[in-house]
């Protein structure tokens, strides 16, 4: 029979470190609170009959966000066997809060103090031996990271799960005792049932959520509310403030028995952050560093490595000896051009772009772990108040920069409602993974490898999530107060090398894989639709320019006309698109690396180039691709996330209607910058620009006051 063993911990505390470790597992580590948004499991290493449960990272079991729901939820329905509670070690104060709690729990738990590492190099001395006295169960130093000490983790937890030791809960002054004493009325209660003690804390501080747990009647409601109000007349405070601070009270108690900090200078954390989350010059060093990161991963570096691939590799190697190879070996012409041009052709036109990929997850991971992006989120938080979110909403927008289906759901960490919705809705402005090809091949063809192109995509996706956040902000759907924002900085660290390649490794892994299914798929069924068509002979093999696929896109065409991109393969390549955002390189791939005779074109970025008329066409096909409707799973996200399919249809309609005023308003002025004459696009961009403005700018109080005045 398998046992259950919890990991529980504050954000940040290293528990998915710890859990790979122990399992053999390749969870990403982040750097920032909401990276484990559900329950994980795995088996032990050396132990499989002991299940490991990797728990979100929470600061208390108060019901106040999803991640503390997740984790609660599954303390109390669950009841594993043992809690392995994951504590910070360099911020013993503020994790133990948490583990207060835990006991109250009853379940059996260890203490595993993470970070060790830091205390000792801090000169700090915690006496562990103490610390496992005053809370009545084992303790075990740890790091993680470097993987000291976890055999003896490993040792005790098995050695816990046979002896079971039961954590000693704090104990608060003799009023509150007692109060706590007469929540369980022995007519309501005649036994008490499991996790008594944190349920009467609970009951106490009038947590709505305990009925979903313990069927509470009204009657003891009513009595446990009036001791709680004695309580508040006695110390003037509420009560849920009053056993908090009781809380830490029996924390300094205890560290000042078992934990010795060295005075110390400034460390070279602090003196870095002095600078890197300066109010003056945190957001222009955040601009040049990520400007530098796709600088160097789209157009300097990265460019090198896939020209190669996509020209040499691809364009001369592969393409070349398969189709030579099966017309030597009297493989029909379909065949051929299906495997030569639909299958290899547009596959490996997205997988050319691999390794730009691999080089930004790789410079965005280091920022990641050495914990740069943490700071950012917190630079964020004063920056995006001004929008109606907060810093939590960058958290979110950050993983998705790998994909946004993880970023969607990172949300949940996100406890105003409002908040959550809008940062569901602008996720995905930020360029994921998948749309980096995209951008990589319109900057590298149409726009003539533009060293500015991919950096002005990201900024544009941030300026975007900030003109959403004050649109919405002033309608009464998204009207509320701005959630809080707490997170812990992490000391600078350089990154464990495994932790780095594990994140690239995983990021890269689902692009492939998706390049081998879905846009596979997509690719077949793409060169089945522009090879086959109605012709003078009826149906069969016929030119790209009779296909079926030609005709549908000759319809979908003049939607985008405004645009810029008014052709029939960017309009296909466009609504390829919703299945995957590869899918766009994948369509071109299929569609414009052929000749007029099916032979090899000198080059897909040539063949691209010659589809838009400007490069303001091509910045905006661009950049209607990067703000639309996301990928099918991306919706997918949404649709969980809102929990409403009327907010989902609202989610795409306003993220495509938004891509399509931005990408008209970038042609049409365009267009007239580069000398052409004004039309009636232009006068529609003009308007637009207009009402966008208006939206921004506008004050629902003083419309609310004028539209009174004018009723009166």
């Amino acid at each position: 029979m398998s046992l259950k063993a919890a990991l529980a911990g504050n954000p940040n505390c290293g528990k998915t470190t710890l859990f790979n470790a122990l399992t053999g597992s390749s969870q990403y580590v982040g750097n920032w609170p909401g990276v484990t948004v559900e329950k994980i499991e795995g088996r032990l290493k050396t132990d499989k009959n002991i299940i490991l449960t990797d728990l979100p990272g929470i600061y208390s079991l108060s019901p106040y966000t999803d991640d503390e729901v997740v984790s609660r939820n599954y303390l109390i329905r669950e009841k594993p066997d043992l809690i392995i509670n994951i504590i910070d070690a360099s911020n013993l104060e503020r994790n133990l809060y948490l583990t207060t709690q835990l006991a109250e729990l009853g379940i059996p738990m260890i203490l595993a103090l993470n970070m060790t590492d830091i205390v000792r190099k801090n000169g700090d001395i915690i006496d562990v031996q103490k610390l496992s006295k005053h809370l009545g169960c084992p303790a075990v130093e740890i790091s993680a990271l470097k993987g000291t000490g976890l055999k003896q983790l490993t040792d005790t937890v098995q050695t816990a799960l046979r002896e079971r030791p039961i954590p000693t809960p704090p104990l608060f002054p003799q009023p509150l005792e007692k109060a706590l004493s007469s929540v369980w009325d022995q007519k309501d209660f005649p036994q008490p049932p499991l996790f008594s003690r944190w349920l009467s804390v609970k009951i106490l501080e009038g947590d709505r959520k305990i009925a979903e747990i313990l069927p509470i009647p009204d009657e003891q409601k009513t009595k446990t509310a009036q001791s709680a109000r004695i309580l508040e007349k006695k110390y003037g405070d509420d009560i849920e403030s009053l056993i908090s601070a009781e809380r830490y009270k029996t924390i300094e108690n205890m560290l000042r028995d078992c934990y010795k900090r060295k005075i110390r200078d400034i460390t070279v954390s602090d003196r870095v952050d002095s600078i890197v989350t300066n109010r003056w010059l945190s957001l222009p060093i955040f601009a040049v560093i990520m400007f530098s990161v796709y600088f160097i991963s789209v157009t300097t570096v990265g460019s090198v490595a896939t020209d190669w691939t996509n020209d040499v590799f691809f364009g001369e190697w592969i393409i070349p000896g398969l189709r030579n190879l099966m017309e030597s070996a009297g493989t029909a012409p379909w065949a051929v051009s299906l495997t030569v041009d639909g299958i290899v052709g547009g596959v490996g036109a997205v997988l050319g772009f691999l390794p730009q990929m691999f080089i930004l997850f790789l410079m965005l991971s280091f920022l990641e772990d050495c914990g740069y992006m943490t700071r950012v989120a917190f630079i964020m938080n004063r920056f995006f108040k001004k929008f109606g979110l907060s810093g939590k909403s960058f958290i979110p927008l950050l993983i998705s920069s790998g994909c946004g289906v993880p970023g969607i759901m990172a949300t949940k960490t996100i406890e105003n409602e409002q908040n959550r919705r809008m940062t569901v809705i602008t996720a995905t402005f930020i360029p994921c993974g998948a749309k980096l090809p995209v951008i990589a091949l319109i900057s590298g063809a149409a726009l003539g490898g533009a060293w500015w192109a991919a950096p002005a995509v990201y900024f544009t996706g941030i300026a975007a999530v900030a003109c959403t956040g004050i649109i919405l902000k002033k309608t009464k759907p998204f009207e509320g107060i701005t959630a809080p924002f707490v997170m812990e900085l992490p000391p600078y660290h350089w990154p464990a090398p495994r932790n780095l390649l594990i994140h690239v490794w995983e990021r890269c892994r689902s692009f492939i894989v998706k390049a081998g299914t879905v846009i596979f798929l997509a690719c077949t069924l793409i060169w089945f639709l522009s090879s086959f068509g109605f012709d003078e002979t009826g149906f069969g093999m016929t030119s790209v320019e009779k296909s079926l696929l030609a005709r549908t896109g000759s319809i979908l065409a003049p939607l985008f006309i405004p645009l810029g991109f008014g052709n029939w393969e960017a309009a296909v390549a466009t609504v390829t698109g919703l299945a995957a955002k590869e899918n766009i390189v994948g369509t071109f791939g299929v569609l414009l690396n052929r000749g007029e005779s099916g032979e090899i074109d000198a080059g897909l970025l040539t063949a691209v180039m010659n589809l838009f008329p400007s490069k303001a066409a091509a910045f905006s096909f661009l950049m209607f691709n990067i703000l639309c409707a996301p990928c099918f799973a991306a919706i997918g996200a949404i649709r969980k996330q809102m929990g409403n399919p009327k907010w989902t249809i609202f989610a795409v309609a306003y993220q495509t209607l938004f891509a399509y005023t931005v990408s008209l308003i970038i042609y049409q002025f365009g267009r007239v910058i580069s000398g052409e004459a004004l039309s009636v696009g232009t006068l529609a961009a003009a308007a637009a620009v207009i009402v966008f403005i208006y939206a921004l700018v506008r004050n629902p109080e003083t419309e609310k006051r004028l539209f009174s005045r004018s009723r009166q």
